[in-house]
């Protein structure tokens, strides 16, 4: 078989998605096209060390049937040269390839394979099981025939994106437009023996990023601690595979809601403390927890308890709680937060007196897929460098952007625009200044990003005499016509 690039890679996963087309909502595609590409992946690199230590050992025993030599051990049931030759009951064999896969690696992949449920005869028959089989079976997987080590990993994040924009609001749920998370990663700018954690993980894009961060900066990418939550299974299952595919095997990924149960705790059950908290969490969650919150164990919501209708306040105190000495948070928020009242005005107002806000960055409108809410950034520093201290950056990026059909979307420039803007923390006219806390207390703690920065238009200045003379050439012009048709209707026979 020829080497297998990422546009060969792409377009084959995404026919695996039209062969499903018809049969299943588009916002389950993900869940059975990446559930076939990480078992079709497993099998093939299988096959492959399985092959290598036959020929250095010539000890078929050791080269297929010992755990201790391979990376994932591939029972006989869960190869794909033993799926591949069935053509009836196809849900229940994928369903028992993935449960043997799990039972003989439970360290990493407890739960992860057994997520979907392939055996549903109604949404997936044999007919299109087989087909997606048969399209799998075209394309090797193995490392020796992979253009680029990494090529699985960005094939998986391409698929994703595609997904969210063929899921619709679904798809909004455990996707980031890789654009935004990008942004907020350059701005957090993650280093060598850092933990990162994203505590609203859905498929692992954030963490991802930080590591490629890593990487285009010349640094040790194994050299990095990764965490995350995720309350959704299906999520969670996909976040694993997505690690597992970028090579992130150490990540700890926990199942569950962050702030009703916090899983990423410590010997001594306090929670977790990182270098870098970073996070899209579900905009203005209604049902997320308040009854629990008034007797928070971990005492994370300090600054006070927000409402029953808004959660975004609580995911930020969770956020604070978390972090070490050191650390800071980029999280993405709905512009809500800047400005609403009540506890969370109240919340706002002990953030600030603390020193604990950095800077707030205005987004593009219409970046988020399912969503047109307008979204901004808080980052937060509990080290703040010190001539940042008593003071907040505030920048309106929402004027650049390229605009799309569907979504806006940030360009590299606009990107590079607000990171250095940022790191400069200098004044750029209807664009971004750094604002005292006595002026944000002059303000009530009310942190509208157009309260700080001016976005009003000039308008061109008026030449009245100009437009005085203008008048009075025009009314001479009228003046004239007028005359020349009284001229012609008299001629007709009427009189004017």
């Amino acid at each position: 078989m020829s080497e297998v690039s990422l546009e060969t890679l792409k377009s084959h996963l995404w026919e695996s998605a039209n062969i499903l087309r018809g049969s299943i909502d588009a916002a389950d595609y993900k869940n059975y096209v990446f559930g076939l590409l990480f078992l079709k992946r497993l099998s093939d690199v299988f096959e492959e060390e399985g092959e290598r230590i036959n020929r250095e050992t010539g000890n078929k025993e050791v080269a297929w049937n010992d755990p201790d030599e391979h990376e994932f051990f591939v029972p006989e049931k869960a190869r794909w040269d033993f799926i591949k030759t069935h053509t009836q009951n196809l849900g229940e064999i994928l369903n028992k390839a993935n449960d043997a896969l799990e039972e003989r690696n439970t360290a990493t992949l407890e739960g992860v394979l057994t997520a979907t449920e392939f055996n549903d005869k109604e949404r997936l028959p044999d007919t299109v099981l087989s087909k997606l089989i048969t399209h799998f079976s075209k394309i090797r997987l193995r490392n020796e025939d992979l253009s680029d080590p990494d090529i699985l990993g960005r094939a998986y994040e391409y698929l994703i994106a595609q997904f969210a924009d063929d899921a619709g609001k679904k798809g909004g749920e455990f996707y980031t437009p890789k654009e935004v998370v990008t942004l907020l990663v350059k701005i957090l700018d993650p280093r060598e023996k850092m933990r990162i954690c994203d505590p609203t993980c859905g498929s692992g894009g954030m963490l991802v990023q930080s590591v490629y961060h890593l990487r285009e900066k010349g640094q040790n990418t194994r050299n990095i601690s990764l965490y995350g939550q995720e309350r959704n299974i299906g999520t969670w299952a996909i976040c694993k595979m997505n690690m597992l595919l970028h090579g992130l095997s150490s990540a700890r990924l926990e199942k569950g809601d962050t702030l009703r149960t916090p899983k990423l705790l410590k010997d001594d059950g306090k929670p977790m403390e990182f270098d870098i908290v970073i996070a899209n969490p579900p905009f203005s969650l209604k049902n997320w927890g308040y009854e629990e919150a008034q007797h928070d164990p971990h005492r994370r919501f300090r600054f006070g308890i927000p409402p029953k209708s808004y959660g975004d306040y609580a995911f930020v105190q969770h956020m604070i709680a978390t972090l070490n000495r050191q650390g800071r948070v980029g999280v993405v928020l709905p512009h809500g937060i800047l400005f609403r009242g009540g506890a969370e005005g109240r919340i706002r107002k002990g953030i600030l007196e603390e020193d604990l806000l950095e800077a707030v960055v205005g987004l593009p409108p219409n970046l988020f897929f399912g969503t047109s809410i307008p979204a901004c950034l808080f980052i937060i520093n509990k080290d703040k460098p010190k001539e940042r201290k008593g003071k907040v950056f505030f920048l309106y990026g929402a004027n650049d952007f390229l605009e799309g059909k569907n979504q806006n979307k940030l360009r590299e420039e606009d990107i590079e625009k607000i990171v250095n803007a940022y790191r400069e923390c200098r004044t750029v006219d209807k664009y971004c200044r750094p604002i005292s806390l006595d002026e944000i207390r002059a303000n009530d703690y009310n942190l509208n990003i157009t309260r700080y920065i001016d976005v009003t238009e000039e308008e061109e200045p008026i030449d009245v005499q100009k437009v005085l003379n203008d008048l009075k050439t025009s009314k001479e012009e009228r003046t004239a016509i007028e005359k020349k048709m009284n001229k012609f209707l008299k001629e007709l026979g009427y009189q004017a």
